[in-house]
């Protein structure tokens, strides 16, 4: 009977399979699926993006252990995140991307984004995205695997935030119609503050236990060359007397101390990271509903790495 504890469990998992089946490449069996059903999906869509940024955050792990190489476990972990979800919103951001640089009015932009092909808007948007997700996990090196699962989380919290009621969808076919308006205020906001706290407590905990062991040995440097013990520290300067060969000098190795202590900045910057690719993602919707009309499927993969992306920037910058 509606109502009963089975029939909310069986909710649940239904909702969790839809989530899985429209978010990732895991394979679920084929069940049907209701405006409610999807709701609830909607408001787990972190949760998978967790599973996803856990996934990818093992990859690279495991490519710096064994390589030493920040920018190879980027490069594989970025793809790997690609391949998880059959880049369906890394199409979606292209698509966006062409659909909004076209200038068309709302319905003829709507048919350049159904197009198969990518235009060039598209290609440097995807270009763009791509090379900065590389380049701040490859500043993060030791700190990317948490870092990477803040940033899948924020992205799908995007998802939870564009379905909630009052946005509407752009036409009336497709996956941006089935979701748009399911996910009440109540829930996004209960879902939004499991991720922040998830993200000030368990992510910093778990970037110090992993930090010693993936960072990557700086290379050796030369910081300042000191005289000999036997030379004036201010000899006067002459041409005649300069001489390549520093070997008398002692040679003192580069500070590799940070700017900022991870151990205080932890467990702000990850939460701060998750919020500023919230806000980034809730601008490029606010723009896409002006422009479009509402959302659509590709406006909501274009806000997962929107929101990824900038959640990644901002754990570089502040790390």
């Amino acid at each position: 009977m509606p109502g009963t504890p089975e029939r909310e469990t069986a909710g649940a998992a239904e909702a969790w399979l839809f989530t899985l089946g429209t978010l990732t490449v895991f394979p679920v069996r084929a069940f049907e699926v209701n405006r409610r059903i999807a709701g609830r999906g909607m408001v787990l869509a972190p949760f998978a993006g967790v599973l996803l940024g856990a996934t990818a955050a093992a990859v690279s792990g495991a490519a710096i252990w064994l390589s030493g190489s920040a920018l190879l476990a980027s490069v594989l972990a970025v793809g790997t995140l690609a391949w998880l979800t059959r880049c369906l919103h890394l199409d979606g951001l292209a698509d966006l991307a062409d659909g909004l640089g076209s200038g068309k009015p709302a319905g003829q932009a709507l048919d350049i984004m159904k197009r198969s092909d990518i235009g060039p808007f598209g290609v440097v948007t995807l270009v763009f995205t791509l090379l900065a997700q590389v380049a701040a996990l490859t500043r993060l090196e030791g700190l990317g695997p948490p870092a990477l699962i803040a940033a899948c989380a924020a992205g799908r919290l995007a998802i939870t935030w564009s379905c909630r009621d009052g946005v509407p969808a752009a036409r009336p076919g497709g996956l941006g119609a089935f979701v748009a308006g399911t996910v009440r205020r109540g829930p996004a906001l209960a879902v939004t503050a499991a991720v922040l706290i998830c993200a000030a407590v368990l992510l910093p905990a778990l970037g110090s236990a992993l930090q010693p062991h993936l960072t990557v040995p700086p290379s050796p440097g030369v910081s300042a060359v000191h005289p000999p013990d036997d030379q004036p520290a201010e000899a006067p300067y002459s041409y005649e007397s300069y001489s390549y060969d520093i070997a008398p000098y002692a040679v003192s190795p580069v500070d590799e101390t940070p700017l900022r202590s991870s151990v205080w900045w932890g467990p702000m910057t990850f939460p701060l990271s998750v919020l500023a690719g919230l806000g980034a993602a809730a601008l490029l919707r606010r723009r896409a509903v002006r422009r479009l009309g509402g959302i659509t499927g590709d406006v909501l993969g274009a806000l997962v790495e929107c929101a990824t992306t900038t959640t990644l920037l901002v754990c570089a910058f502040l790390l």
